[in-house]
This record gives C-alpha cells, structure tokens and sequence, in this order.
C-alpha cells in the first residue's frame, strides 16, 4: 500500500526509518490529522506526547536504530476518536516484564516512563506482540463529549 503521509482522507499510514528524526515525522503528521478532527490544545498536547513515546519505544527498544528495520504508522478517524498505532520489527517483549516506573529503586531512572506515559494520555491502549517479529501498540483517543 502506498504512503498515504497528507492526511487528506481522513488517515495517515507510512513507514519511518529507525532514527530520531522519525520521531518528530510521526508526532508532526498525527498532530496534523487530529487538529482536522477537532482535537482541542490539551488533547492535542497528550496525543503528541503518546505518539512520540510509542515511536521513541519503536526506534531505540524495538528496532535498536537498525537501519534494516523500519517503524510502521498508521493513523485513522473512527466514530469515537483517533485510532494510532505504531508497529516495530524487533524481538519483541513481555509488558508483564517491565519495571514498575513509580517504584521507589526506579524513580529516578533516565527511562521506563513511557509506556506509563501512553497509557495516561489515551482513552484506550494497547500492547500486542506480532509474527514473526514486532511489537504493535494501538491507541485511542476518543472526542470528548460535550
């Protein structure tokens, strides 16, 4: 399927290379299709925040910046919201594994925050592991009702 980066239709689906500068690519094109949703500057501040974490995970604990791997984004329009989801072709890993980032001996760690992050600034998050490699996380903001 063919890059679809403009958001014209209502969705975005790319594929990104492992580095950093993807990171602000992903943020920048999700921002721009939320914005034509309606999303006001507090939902757009979490939505911005979610995406840079989730690609952040991708490139540096999924892919570990291989050149050979990319990061897969795609972004939608439903009924209820914004769905994203941002897929890696690393080994994988076990969510149940993680440290607990509010623990006290991990308070004060330089990582591990993130996935805690997602989770606090979407409606709905998820974690699933692909075959034969990769890990998907899918997230849902939804429009606040009025």
């Amino acid at each position: 399927m063919p890059d679809n980066a403009s958001g014209e239709s209502g969705s975005v689906e790319t594929t990104l290379d492992s580095t950093l500068d993807s990171v602000d690519r992903a943020e920048e094109l999700v921002l721009d299709l939320a914005r034509g949703m309606g999303f006001g500057e507090e939902d757009l501040h979490k939505i911005g925040i979610a995406v840079r974490e989730s690609v952040v995970n991708a490139v540096v604990h999924g892919n570990r910046y291989s050149e050979h791997k990319k990061v897969h984004l795609a972004a939608s329009r439903n009924h209820r919201g914004l769905v994203v989801t941002v897929a890696d072709q690393g080994d994988g890993f076990d969510p149940a594994a993680l440290p607990d980032p509010l623990a006290e001996e991990n308070l004060l760690r330089q990582s591990g925050r993130g996935i805690l992050l997602m989770q606090a600034f979407v409606d709905d998050f998820r974690i699933r592991r692909l075959s034969p490699a990769g890990t998907e996380v899918r997230m849902v903001k939804y429009f606040r009702q009025s």
